[in-house]
């Protein structure tokens, strides 16, 4: 049976490594690319979709909409990402990434290559492969919490 000092202490392990993990990307990331924008252009690639709504996209990341709102923003001006009228509702939006965000996040895949050889300094090949399947199993569980 878990405690709940266990179950604190997991969520204060994940809470700390995503702090050092979002560092450490934000410092590696090309000039001008913050971590929110790349998550943004990841998750169109990861989930292979092509258009989705601000809200949608706000709703995903857990963040306000204003706050996804102004991430669009940036990414428009840069190129990134268009954003349309949605033909079935003129008042929302529609985001769809460009090629020129396709290029960013390869880009930007190229520049965080570099940590990843990092992480062999303090976990074996064998300890990443049993730790994937429980990571995703809690995040699976977790995303299922929120719905």
């Amino acid at each position: 049976m878990t405690s709940d000092a266990q179950v604190f202490e997991l969520f204060n392990e994940i809470g700390i490594i995503d702090q050092l993990a979002q560092t450490l990307l934000a410092n590696a990331l090309p000039r001008g690319m913050t971590p929110a924008q790349f998550t943004v252009l990841n998750h169109f690639v990861r989930l292979a979709v092509t258009e989705k709504s601000p809200t949608d996209l706000a709703r995903a990341f857990q963040v306000t909409r204003p706050t996804m709102t102004s991430t669009l923003a940036r990414m428009d001006r840069a190129g990134l990402i268009q954003m349309r009228a949605d033909p079935a509702d003129g008042r929302a939006k529609l985001v769809t990434m460009t090629d020129q965000g396709r290029a960013m996040r390869e880009r930007c895949i190229t520049a965080i290559a570099p940590l990843l050889p990092m992480l062999s300094t303090f976990i074996t090949a064998d300890e990443l492969v049993l730790a994937l399947p429980i990571l995703r199993k809690i995040r699976l569980g977790l995303d299922a919490q929120r719905n």
